[in-house]
This record gives structure tokens, sequence and C-alpha cells, in this order.
């Protein structure tokens, strides 16, 4: 019984962000079907390092396969370990006997999967000739997400914002060089108004999105809010808006509606519903160019684990990675 180990370059080399996008799109429709088992992330928190971490298991019928993922956020790693914000390990299981098959560096697929979780929802919530994006953020999953984005829109502009000049003028050069298209570092504002899609990724607790600042017809990828008490965007946007969640579960504690839920603010019944819902058909996405949209994205381990068993079965049909007898 042999498990095969995969490092993060092997991981990068075996999928893109097609792929990935292809895989999370069916895994969001099994979940709108009914045919995933997935429990709620399970934190622990690690107060006096003012970090946690979550695992998340799940098994998906369709696919015949199991996993569990986890993950780490500790944001003081940069500046004193010179290690990264956010790591993972991915360990896939046989459903018929319970052994482990694969385990894999999942930081990688952690980046990719939210980007693709994003652009999954902006195919079926935002508007089909949605050409300018706001990137609100400009650390790790700024980048995939605006990667992921590029494969579903013909994207002309990227005005991109962050907290530190420096970090949104390498954002800009980067993505500009990568992508191809012009991207513009701006202030906050700057950045959101006028813009068709805006993906926000940061960290904050209190919004740093205004109201006023979002016109009718735009579409809002909430990427940030993954923990009790996190939220970017103003209240009241969420109140006008059509919201789609990933897991009403997860996004009632822990997405950007956590915190105007627990305030009896907001209802679930101003939730329009999960995104697997709209994938599989059961509810509406977009219905209407002036209709605002929010998908409050907390990540699953659906994502995970599709995304990671198509990178177990090529690294199989290529010899790629080192087997260990670990039992």
């Amino acid at each position: 019984m042999k498990v095969l180990l995969l490092s993060r370059a092997e991981v990068e080399k075996l999928i893109s962000m097609r792929e990935v996008i292809e895989a999370v799109e069916e895994a969001f429709r099994a979940k709108g079907l009914g045919k995933v088992q997935m429990p709620p992330k399970t934190y622990v928190f690690f107060d006096r390092y003012q970090g946690d971490f979550r695992v998340m298991p799940t098994y998906m019928e369709g696919l015949d396969a199991a996993g569990v993922k986890i993950v780490n956020v500790h944001p003081r790693n940069p500046k004193e370990h010179d290690l990264p914000t956010v790591m993972a390990t991915i360990v896939l299981l046989d459903p018929r006997t319970g052994i482990p098959l694969a385990i894999m560096d999942g930081t990688e697929i952690t980046d990719l999967r939210t980007g693709a979780g994003g652009a999954v929802a902006a195919k079926y919530l935002a508007r089909k000739d949605s050409h300018i994006i706001a990137m609100v953020g400009a650390g790790r999953q700024a980048y995939t997400q605006l990667i992921a984005l590029n494969e579903i829109f013909k994207i002309n502009e990227v005005k991109v914002t962050s907290r530190s000049l420096e970090s949104r003028k390498k954002y800009a050069e980067a993505m500009g060089k990568k992508l191809g298209i012009d991207v513009k570092p701006a202030e906050i504002e700057q950045a959101v108004r006028g813009a068709d899609i805006v993906v926000t990724t940061t960290p904050v607790r209190d919004p740093i999105i205004m109201d006023g600042w979002i016109s009718e017809g735009v579409h809002i990828n909430a990427i940030g809010a993954d923990a009790p008490g996190k939220q970017e965007l103003d209240t009241q946007t969420l109140k006008r808006a059509k919201i789609v969640v990933d897991d009403w579960e997860q996004a009632s504690h822990s997405g950007e509606i956590n915190v105007p839920l627990s305030k009896g603010i907001l209802t679930r019944e101003e939730v329009h519903g999960e995104l697997g819902e709209i994938v599989s058909g059961k509810k509406s996405g977009r219905t209407s160019h002036d209709e605002l949209t929010i998908f409050d994205s907390t990540g699953l381990a659906i994502q995970d684990l599709a995304t990671a068993w198509v990178i177990y079965k090529k690294a199989r049909e290529t010899g790629k990675g080192i087997e260990v007898e670990l039992l």
C-alpha cells in the first residue's frame, strides 16, 4: 500500500487554471445536486500566535473520491518567520477501503481553486460584457482571481488597490506583463467606481467598500471574509444585492454575510441561494443587466478535492511524485 507524495513544484506542473475551473464548476454542480458529503470547516485557533488552522473533509460520489485538507492562516508568518501566511496539505483517501492514496501540497491548490471559484461565480452572475475589473487587495489570492477571470472574460482594464502603494505597483506590473492587459494602481474608490466586476481579497473586519461606489449591474466576488467577524462590504450593499454563497453553513458563520446576520440586519431569506444551485440549474443566476450580484466565497473542500483528484490522476498517468510505504 504505497502512498504518492507530490510536492508543490510537481502540483504546479500538473494542472492549468482552465482545468481547475472545469473541475471546480463540476464540483459546484455536484453539490447543487446533493451528490457530495461536506461537513463545515473545523477551526482551531492559536490566539497567542495570532493564527489558526482549518480541517476540511469531503466525499464526492461522482468522482468516488474522498479527502481532507488541513490549511493554516498565520498573518505574522511573512514578517516574523519568512513563511507564507497560508499553507496547506491535502490527503486523498480510497472510499472503498479508507487507505491513503496521496499526500500533496495544497498551498498552490488553495490559490488556484479559490480563483477558479470566483471565475465560476462570475460566469453565472456577472454581465457577459464585463471588461473592467477592480482588484481590492494585491496579495497572493488577487493574482489567481484575475488569472481565472481572464479565462472567462475579455478584460480590457484592471484597477488594483491595496494598503501598500508598493504592493499595488508590483501587482500591476506583474499581472500586466503576464496577461498582456492594462493594469493600473489606484486608490480604493477610484478602483471600484466604474468597474464591472469587483474582487475583494482583504482580511479586514470593518467594511472598506462603500455602498455609494457600487453601481447597479456590478458583480462582486467577496473572497476575503473567511472567519467570524470579517466583513469587506458595506452592509447596505448586501441589502440591495442578489447574494449567492458557496455554502450556507460556512458563509453564515464565517463569510461576508456573517456579521450582518449575527446582528439581525440581514436574514437568510435575503440570501438568494448557493452557487451549486445555480450551476445545477435549480436557481437562477443573473436575470437582468442592472442586477447587483454578490458571491460570498468561504472556500469549500469540494473545490480542493476536485482539483487534487485531477492532479492525482495526471500524476499516476505521467509517473510524477514519489511513492512511499506509509502503512
